[in-house]
C-alpha cells in the first residue's frame, strides 16, 4: 500500500501547490494557528482518496472535527492536509504533505510529500525509509555538542548546538534527523499526532532515535490525539540530549 499512499500525497502536494503564492482565504482557528481554505481543499481531497484505499481505518487530521470513534478502530490514518501552514502563506518551501497509517497505535507507513523542496518522504515499519527513492540513515553522531539544530534560535545553555536553516513544518525538521541533514529536533510542547507520525516512522526506520521529550515512547490514537514532546535525533546522542532536556520538560509538562 506504500505505493498507494505515496501517489495520494503526491496528488494532494500538487493541489497545494498550485495555490501556494495564489489568492485564497486565509484565518486563525486560534490566536497563533494560521488555516487557509487550501488546507480544507487538501484535507478532503485526502479524506475522500485514503478512504479508498483502507475505507475501515478512522481518521485523524489537523483541518477534521474530531470523531471519538477513531479510538475503537485498529487501524487511523492521521494526517496535516498541510504541516507548515505559515510559510505555505508566505509563498516559502518550509512545508509538506504529511500522512501516516497507524496500526495498533504505532505507525505503519508514514509519507511526506513538500513539492516546494523537490523532497518526497516515504517509510514502512521493518522496511527502511527513503527521498526521493533514495535510501536515507541518520548520522552516527556520538557527542552532544556540536550537533545540527534546524532552529531559528538556540537558548544561551545549548550555545554548544549548530543551526542548520529549519523548515517551518515540524514534519519536515525531524525528516532531516532521518537523512542525516540534521542531528537532532526537540519540541517541549504539547502537540498534535497529526505533526508527528509519518515524520516519527520515517526518522526510526532511518535508524535514528525517537521518543516523546521525557523519553517515553510514541504512541498514536491517543484519546486526545496529542503528545508531550517529540525528541528525534542520531541514536548515539538521544541519551545525552534527554538528560539535558530532562528538567525544562518537567517544567512544562
Amino acid at each position: 500500500m506504500l505505493d498507494q499512499v505515496s501517489a495520494v500525497a503526491r496528488a494532494a502536494g500538487r493541489i497545494a501547490a498550485a495555490r501556494c503564492g495564489g489568492a485564497f482565504r486565509r484565518w486563525e482557528k486560534e490566536a497563533g494557528s494560521p488555516v487557509c481554505e487550501v488546507d480544507l481543499e487538501v484535507d478532503s481531497f485526502l479524506r475522500e482518496s485514503l478512504a479508498k484505499l483502507d475505507p475501515d481505518a478512522g481518521w485523524l487530521s489537523e483541518e477534521t472535527l474530531d470523531s471519538s470513534d477513531r479510538i475503537e478502530r485498529r487501524r487511523l490514518w492521521v494526517v496535516d492536509p498541510i504541516d507548515g501552514t505559515r510559510d505555505f502563506l508566505r509563498g516559502r518551501p518550509g512545508w509538506c504533505v504529511s500522512v501516516a497509517l497507524v496500526e495498533d497505535r504505532l505507525p505503519v507507513l508514514g509519507v511526506l510529500d513538500a513539492p516546494a523542496r523537490g523532497e518526497h518522504w516515504t517509510a514502512a515499519a521493518g522496511l527502511g525509509a527513503w527521498r526521493n527513492g533514495e535510501r536515507i540513515r541518520a548520522s552516527d553522531r556520538t557527542k552532544l555538542a556540536g550537533a545540527r539544530v534546524p532552529a531559528d534560535e538556540l537558548p544561551s545553555v545549548d550555545s554548544d548546538l549548530r543551526l542548520v536553516p529549519k523548515p517551518n513544518s515540524i514534519a519536515l525538521r525531524i525528516a532531516l534527523v532521518a537523512a542525516g541533514d540534521a542531528d537532532l529536533v526537540a519540541t517541549l510542547r504539547w502537540g498534535h499526532e497529526w505533526d508527528i507520525a509519518a515524520a516519527a516512522l520515517i526518522a526510526s526506520e532511518a535508524g535514528a532515535a525517537v521518543s516523546g521529550a521525557l523519553g517515553q515512547p510514541l504512541a498514536f490514537n491517543s484519546a486526545s490525539g496529542q503528545a508531550f514532546g517529540i525528541l528525534a535525533s542520531a541514536a548515539g546522542i538521544h541519551a545525552e540530549a534527554l538528560e539535558r532536556l530532562r528538567e525544562r520538560a518537567l517544567a512544562l509538562v
